[in-house]
């Protein structure tokens, strides 16, 4: 039987990983759900937000480039390995923010995967806000979200004035071939029918070689990389490295009480930097959520530390900051989305660090 298989894309901080969370939380007693997320930056913070919520949910994240181009053939068998591993009742993707779309839809419609994978509706989540920015609502990849899409949901609509949620909703009202459902909604709340509504229009992109895919060895997995210690601190580096089991990809380098390793990746429009902090590490919560809850300029912003009275989460887009507790438990990390090049990653890891309690012996 074919994977019932939902596509959720949306620009960043959109509210796409929100809007997934609640999905889990109404899916039918007693499915499997299996989701596989694409992250631009290297380290993986979605699945902290999201795994521990519920039994039966499996949880798979892809960092380091978009899955449409740069992680195109590493896409392909990491995707049918997860859904041989997980035997899902349903299967949901969301590609980074910044991605293309079309090639992820090309893959899932190809025949090596429409044997297994029963591609249903794909829904868009839109910002009015960026709708407001041209620097993305210009963009292919902005405008060929919106295109592939069966089904747009204009998110935030409790914080966005009304004329300029109305323009945006004229705007996607212009797409041909016209969109089937455009929907109202705030905090990412869809309703679950929606994955299986039955359409029957094909959808073509606007900019189908936006993203063309790398020529690259098939079947070459990448390996996530600190960065150098000839450049940075010498705590982004650790020597003990393993190979992985069944894998050409080496361990990513361990942080240790005190000495995050960090990680950043970065292309022609986008520069992103994470760090992952040993378990040990405890935060101050009022210096760290003052320092995070307030740094510019961010596109993106996504977290979750240990702090002295609870593990708490902290979600950033553009103007709107969210602060809750989380059940994730394995270590402290942070990854921090610019669309700008910038020097001054060392100087923020500083500030991080100073928001460390003292160690007490």
């Amino acid at each position: 039987m074919r994977i019932p298989t939902n596509v959720i894309v949306g620009f960043l901080g959109s509210g796409k990983t929100t809007a997934i969370a609640k999905l889990i939380d109404k899916r039918p007693e007693g499915e499997k759900w299996s989701v596989l997320i694409n992250e631009f930056g290297e380290v993986s913070i979605d699945h902290a937000l999201v795994e521990s919520r519920l039994e039966g949910i499996a949880i798979e994240e892809l960092g380091g480039g978009c899955a449409c181009c740069t992680l195109a053939l590493v896409f392909k068998p990491l995707l049918a390995q997860f859904v041989r591993r997980t035997k899902p009742n349903r299967l949901i993707l969301e590609p980074s923010g910044v991605s293309h779309p079309a090639n992820v839809v090309d893959i899932l419609r190809s025949p090596n995967f429409a044997k297994a994978i029963d591609l249903r509706n794909i829904i868009c989540l839109i910002d009015p806000k960026d709708f407001e920015d041209p620097r993305w609502r210009d963009t292919a990849v902005f405008q060929d979200q919106v295109q592939l899409a069966d089904i747009v949901i204009l998110n935030w609509t409790d914080s966005r004035d009304r004329e300029l949620i109305d323009r945006c909703r004229t705007w996607v009202e212009s797409f041909r071939p016209p969109k089937q459902l455009i929907l109202e909604t705030s905090f990412g709340e869809i309703d679950l029918e929606l994955l299986d509504r039955e359409f029957n229009t094909l959808r073509f992109p606007l900019f189908d070689d936006a993203h063309p895919s790398p020529e690259q060895p098939g079947g070459e997995m990448p390996v996530l990389q600190p960065v150098s210690p000839d450049s940075h601190h010498d705590h982004h580096h650790h020597e003990d490295e393993h190979e992985h089991h069944g894998s050409n990809a080496k361990e990513s380098p361990q942080p240790t009480p005190g000495r995050p390793v960090r990680f950043q990746n970065s292309d022609a429009d986008y520069d992103a930097c994470g760090w992952i902090f040993h378990v040990d590490d405890v935060f101050d919560r009022d210096e760290l959520l003052d320092l995070l809850g307030y740094v510019h300029p961010i596109v993106r912003l996504k977290g979750v530390f240990r702090c002295e009275d609870e593990w708490w989460t902290i979600n950033r887009a553009k103007d709107g900051t969210s602060y809750a507790p989380s059940a994730y438990r394995r270590d402290s990390r942070l990854e921090i989305i610019l669309d700008r090049k910038t020097p001054g990653w060392d100087e923020f890891e500083s500030k991080l660090l100073a928001c460390l309690q003292p160690k007490v012996d």
